[in-house]
């Protein structure tokens, strides 16, 4: 049958079915496409994931106990991705409490390097690796230090991991309320774990290349595809991401980086009139997906929009940071347009221009049966990989679970990081 044989569907307009229902029948069909949302009406697990699934990835569900038996990843069900705006609005909308697990840890973590054979900085402002500690061992003494030393040094990695599906939820359970993603595919029998394979969405025709891959760097609206852009991830919530891990069981021996920026240290490459200027503030950020609006359906997508403070405070360390990211803060408030789009420029381009304030960790080498995983705080950071491989090594694979955290806050007697350190400010 012909392309040409085949029509599209319409809408039918019957008395008895509400407008709102007829559109939201046809989008969970699958049989009208929608840009990121409803690629097709097919859920569940993929056989076809199964024929290219690495052979670290393989082992590690293996050993979980994951059943697989069907297929991998899981794909979501349409019938659980909202088609409207008020529906996604619904979705965690009710604040529930939330325990900043590292307020009250020991500053000096001895429980938690006392399980370390070493401690490594990646760079100087940015990164720590800690040598021979398992985190599926960590007592709750050791993972409150560790959610400190996280929101200290933003990212914390660790090598040669034996560690479970089931226990990388664990940990995300125990620093906040896990996230579950309506949209991403994820590990069967666990909503919470999200499943990071670019390879795999390539295969269903995500069109990443070497060419198109960082366009999104320049405008959100190029995204390649592989999460390349600088982001931040669901600064849309009404309590936003928090800590969040990421654990490869595959990776190529070289490149599929992954870079991580501090948002403690762009706040202070700003000068203290213009951090004077800053400091109140609040800006509207938004969703990645988009929803149609109810009352007006044929509009097209819009985003679900939350109002946070523009510099935060951290509840752990205290230190106010810069809460921006180019993908998806939108506009200032209290200022024209015009003032919001050029400051909100300037800001974007301090988090990915100063090299002294980035990080970048290396997933590879991973020896067969183990993995890399790294931990970082969402709400002081931007993040984004590089794919320099060009899948044409050894697959990139991950697991990642993200925690979300407090309803941000800007508290004006709060320090910066460097004046809280007693560093210079304007040197």
């Amino acid at each position: 049958m012909s392309s040409a044989d085949v029509s599209p569907p319409t809408l039918k307009l019957k008395a008895e079915v509400p407008l709102d229902k007829e559109i939201e029948s046809i989008i969970k069909s699958g049989k009208a496409k929608r840009a990121s949302n409803y690629q097709q009406a097919v859920y569940g697990p993929d056989p076809e994931g199964l024929k290219i699934l690495p052979e670290g990835a393989r082992l590690r569900l293996l050993e979980s106990g994951v059943d697989i038996s069907k297929g991998y990843p899981a794909k979501p069900n349409a019938e659980a991705i909202p088609v409207y705006l008020d529906e996604a609005y619904a979705i965690r909308n009710e604040e529930y409490p939330y325990v900043e697990r590292g307020k009250n840890a020991d500053p000096e973590k001895k429980a938690l390097f006392a399980a370390a054979t070493a401690v490594i900085p990646l760079t100087k402002h940015v990164g720590t690796e800690l040598v021979g500690v398992q985190l599926a061992d960590l007592n709750d003494k050791q993972k409150d230090e560790l959610a400190l030393l996280i929101a200290e040094r933003i990212v914390v990695v660790f090598k040669d991991q034996k560690l479970s599906h089931q226990k990388q939820l664990e940990l995300g359970e125990y620093w906040g309320q896990v996230e579950k993603h309506p949209q991403t595919i994820q590990v069967p029998g666990f909503p919470g774990i999200t499943t990071i394979w670019v390879d795999y969405s390539r295969s269903k025709g995500n069109s990443v290349s070497f060419k198109n891959v960082d366009l999104g760097n320049w405008d959100p609206k190029y995204n390649g595809g592989a999460s390349t852009t600088t982001h931040t991830d669901l600064v849309h919530e009404k309590q936003p991401a928090g800590l969040t891990s990421l654990h490869h069981d595959s990776s190529p021996d070289v490149g599929g980086d992954t870079l991580f920026y501090s948002g403690y240290a762009a706040y202070d490459k700003l000068s203290e009139e213009f951090k004077r200027f800053l400091d109140g503030k609040k800006a509207v950020y938004v969703s990645a997906h988009g929803y149609l609006d109810r009352n007006d359906p044929f509009a097209g997508p819009k985003k679900i929009e939350r109002v946070h403070p523009l510099v935060r405070t951290h509840p752990a360390t205290g230190w106010k940071f810069l809460f921006v990211n180019r993908s998806m803060t939108k506009r200032i408030l209290g200022v024209s347009p015009v003032e919001s789009d050029i400051i909100l420029k300037y800001l974007f381009d301090i988090y990915e221009k100063n090299a002294d304030i980035q990080a970048r960790v290396k997933w590879g080498p991973i020896k067969l049966g183990y993995g890399t995983t790294a931990i970082w705080d969402n709400r002081v950071s931007q993040h984004r990989t590089t794919w320099d491989h060009e899948a044409k090594s050894t697959s990139r694979h991950g697991t990642r679970v993200t925690a979300l955290a407090e309803i941000p806050y800007f508290d004006p007697n709060s320090k910066s990081q460097r004046e809280a350190l007693g560093l210079p400010l304007d040197e």
